[in-house]
């Protein structure tokens, strides 16, 4: 089996282009950046003014081998251990497979916990497979949790997120939830800094959970995922995957404002990434998206700025920020389809031409902690 490895690297500080305001510039005025070429590395996102870091990951790409109780990508190299659990809730029993970073120390504390959800079609490994977020979690120190939707609770391995008339959407977010504590409680982990991101189904998923959990997920990255409100069952949803069905704007940004503000909080930030080649799920609810969350979280559009790094598929980010923070960030991918950005090549539902959507997520989390 080839390895996946990740190469020494030094970390450098991230810093914005174009986020500093011109004399007399209002903090909500519309400001735009034209970037030709990003550096020589994965371009990662960060809010403004922050201390983030970012650096190039180098692969060799795997095949689909099973797992033996180590990583499955990497078995000749120590980068940490697969935890298999099972969690129950209200949506019923689901599996997961948690990722614990190699020589965890005392003086560490507790780590950050980043949760990918899958798309349809999808087992937790191939997720894992195609994404390497728990690559990146061996250098950059949290744990990784990947849940299992069960094939008895949806046949083709989709999360429920559409089932909301029924309840079986609210259900299966609050099993999610449980498998979320129960790492918690059992491991390392540090349960104020949880972050969720998914792809397609799994997108959609994530937002469920961040919109009905909002004290515990504090960051959320949707990869081309339906709009919140969109659907209530599954016959809608496909209307809002091909974009003909698109969600109330106002009344679901007020929705899910209201349910936060009862929780006592606010909605978490939100990274959303969108292919605009997407023949699955239609490139407009990256746009529903991002245009919900900015009103409910009452972040105004900022900085606009097209990139593109060394050949890979260019991207038009849009930012939305609140009191000089970063609250949403809305990018699209030209060309990329219904896959995950900068994945492993060889894979379903995976394009490695694109920008790496999993350094991406990880760094505007771990911005939003």
């Amino acid at each position: 089996m080839a390895s996946l490895r990740v190469a020494p690297s030094q970390p450098r500080r991230c810093m914005r282009a174009g986020t500093g305001r011109r004399h007399g510039q209002s903090p909500g005025a519309k400001r735009t950046a034209h970037v030709v070429a990003a550096p020589a590395a994965d371009w990662a996102s960060c809010c403004s003014n922050s201390a983030c870091v970012r650096a190039p990951l180098a692969i060799e790409v795997p095949d689909r081998g099973p797992m033996r109780g180590r990583d499955p990508i990497a078995p000749s190299i120590e980068l940490g251990s697969w935890l298999a659990g099972l969690a129950t809730g209200p949506g019923g029993p689901r599996r997961y497979y948690l990722y614990q970073p190699p020589n965890l120390r005392a003086e560490e504390g507790h780590l950050p916990v980043m949760v990918m959800l899958h798309g349809c079609g999808q087992m937790a490994m191939d997720f894992a497979r195609i994404t390497r977020m728990h690559q990146l979690a061996a250098r950059e120190r949290f744990f990784v949790l990947y849940p299992e939707q069960d094939r008895l609770a949806n046949s083709k391995g989709c999360w429920n997120w559409c089932e909301r008339t029924s309840g079986l959407a609210v259900a299966e977010a609050a099993t999610l939830m449980a498998a979320i504590n129960q790492v918690c409680k059992q491991y390392s982990t540090d349960p104020h800094r949880i972050a969720v991101a998914g792809l397609s189904a799994g997108a959609s998923m994530a937002a469920l959970l961040a919109s009905l959990f909002p004290q515990r997920i504090k960051a959320v990255a949707m990869h081309s995922g339906v709009a919140p409100g969109a659907a209530m069952s599954a016959l809608t949803a496909m209307s809002a995957m091909t974009g003909l069905h698109a969600p109330p704007i106002t009344f679901t940004a007020v929705g899910k404002a209201v349910r936060a503000a009862a929780a006592g909080t606010t909605l978490p930030g939100l990274f959303v990434l969108h292919g605009d080649a997407d023949d699955v799920v239609a490139p407009s609810n990256a746009d529903s998206t991002a245009g919900i969350w900015s009103m409910a979280t009452g972040s105004a559009i900022g900085t606009e700025r097209t990139w593109q790094h060394e050949g890979r598929h260019a991207v038009h980010e849009t930012e939305f920020t609140r009191k000089g923070r970063t609250i949403v960030t809305l990018c699209k991918v030209q060309g990329l389809g219904h896959a995950w950005s900068g994945g492993t090549t060889g894979l379903p539902y995976s394009d490695m031409r694109g920008p790496c959507a999993t350094r991406m997520f990880w760094n505007f989390a771990k911005c939003q902690f």
